[in-house]
């Protein structure tokens, strides 16, 4: 969770070029400062949206069937895609060992998944990206090029040099949240392919013997073994998450690992899989994890426009409160310094709108192709305290419901802050908001603060309709990740046929 790395540059570093996003591919370029290379010769990216259609994929007809949900062509109603969206900025590592600690018991919950034509057992495909997507004010320190919502498909014991910050002075190091969960040389996909995959009939993964990789004392399925190797990301991404945007661009369905024809350009231009991630009929799943506010630009002129800066010291210099101030409202602060009517903000036309995902995920995905959406969001509100009795068990109570948008206080300085100089002022510069949570552990001691969230709030709870419940948002100051997996699986299993 939040440390001492803000952002990933230095307070005063700013760049001579602005990093371009195509909406469509995600795939980033350098130009100059005064365009975006989309072609129009303006600042900004064009979104897609003048027509009042989905970004990428435009107007699509409603399906002419309403066919079970979870289902494809040949009758199969146990399909899932589930695309885990995974913070890897420095302050991440202990998080990530808690998530890959549990994905044994995620495993094993899909596998007991009830389908609406009674059988038992899912047919699951699982992808992993990042949150980083080149951020400018990364880019003079980055040691990779940013994932943009690429699948991560390789071991994290291929890649133990990515568990190093990007911090310039004592960068942190967290290598045991690879090495704790998964043996070298790891465990990978087969046959090159880009996800995981597992069924009633087998798996794509290695027939290594099983193993007890979290210490429970349980042996361990091949399956969430190779999850527990890919799923950590390190710690050397941009500190400019871009969950919303990474989400946006992994789903892209003329994406190479999400187009079902490699043979057919007309089809897949951009080229294809013989293993695609997102399948006919197949219940969407989207968890986002991360600790930081979602930083996904549309005009990348913010990163070095003081007009966006807080200031520190007397001085405006850059932070990752330019995420909080272009991409948020609120009505505050009081006498108390805290905020009220927290929303998103997409009046200056600099962040991406909140509509873009919005409308891809409800319009398209769920309208347009007939899937259903659902979402777990692990994120910087305060730990729930109680879940529904009935199904599908969501959050009542802590959680979202519990949240306080406000300034930093003096009690929220770590005492290890403290000691190396940080103050109120200097967090307040940092982040443009106060934590949402401040994790313990069974000990007591303070395991790290995070960002509350709003757009990805936002997005997540858009996808509740009808009185069904889509969204599920648990702390991500926890510090054990089982309940926030156990309410994706419980809202999943809601979707093809409620169990109480």
């Amino acid at each position: 969770m939040l440390a001492l790395v803000h952002g990933c540059s230095d307070d005063t570093t700013a760049t001579d070029t602005a990093v371009t996003v195509n909406p469509d591919t995600g795939n980033s370029n350098t130009s100059s400062p005064t365009t975006n290379g989309d072609g129009d010769g303006d600042e900004t990216a064009d979104s897609g949206e003048e027509d009042g259609c989905p970004p990428i994929t435009g107007c699509l007809d409603l399906p002419e069937e309403d066919d079970p949900v979870g289902c494809d062509s040949e009758g199969n109603c146990n399909l899932v895609d589930l695309l885990f969206v995974i913070d890897n900025s420095g302050t991440m590592g202990a998080e990530q060992l808690n998530l890959a600690r549990n994905f044994p018991l995620l495993v094993q919950q899909l596998e007991g998944l009830q389908s609406e034509n009674g059988g038992t057992g899912a047919n699951v495909n699982i992808m992993v990206t990042t949150t980083d997507f080149g951020n400018p004010l990364c880019k003079p320190f980055a040691n990779h090029e940013p994932e943009s919502g690429a699948p991560v498909a390789t071991a994290c014991t291929k890649r133990l040099d990515r568990f190093t910050g990007l911090a310039q002075i004592n960068p942190p190091v967290y290598e045991e949240a690879c090495t704790d969960v998964c043996a070298a040389p790891g465990i990978e996909p087969l046959n090159g392919d880009l996800i995981i995959h597992f069924d009633d009939e087998g798996d794509n993964v290695p027939p290594v013997p099983p193993a007890d990789i979290n210490g429970d004392g349980i042996d361990d399925s091949p399956v969430a073994q190779a999850l527990a190797c890919i799923g950590p990301q390190g710690i050397d991404g941009c500190g400019y998450e871009s969950p919303l945007e990474a989400m946006m661009q992994a789903l892209n369905p003329l994406a190479p690992w999400n187009c079902d024809s490699p043979g057919d350009l007309a089809k897949c231009p951009n080229g294809g899989a013989a293993r695609p991630f997102m399948r006919e009929g197949a219940v969407l799943a989207v968890a986002i994890i991360t600790d930081e506010a979602d930083c996904s630009v549309k005009d990348y002129s913010i990163m070095t426009d003081n007009a966006y800066f807080a200031t520190l010291d007397g001085n405006k210099l850059p932070s990752s409160a330019i995420c909080w101030k272009a991409g948020v409202t609120c009505n505050g602060p009081d006498a108390n310094g805290v905020y009220v009517n927290c929303s998103s903000n997409d009046s200056a036309d600099v962040m991406q709108p909140v509509e873009r995902y919005t409308d891809f995920l409800n319009l398209y995905v769920r309208e347009g192709l007939g899937k259903e959406v659902v979402m777990l969001g692990i994120l910087g509100v305060p730990p729930v305290t109680e879940h529904n009795a009935k199904s599908p068990h969501e959050p009542i109570a802590g959680g979202v419901k519990s949240l306080v948008y406000r300034k930093w206080r003096d009690s929220d300085i770590l005492p290890e802050d403290m000691m190396a100089g940080i103050d109120v002022d200097y967090q307040q510069w940092a982040f443009g908001i106060g934590p949402g949570c401040t994790g313990q552990d069974m000990q007591g001691n303070i395991t790290g603060q995070a960002i509350p969230p709003v757009r990805v709030k936002e997005v997540c709870q858009s996808l509740d309709y009808d009185d069904k419940i889509r969204c599920c948002i648990e702390s991500v100051c926890d510090d054990d990740f089982s309940p926030a997996l156990g309410c994706l699986t419980d809202v999943i299993q809601n979707v093809f046929t409620p169990v109480e």
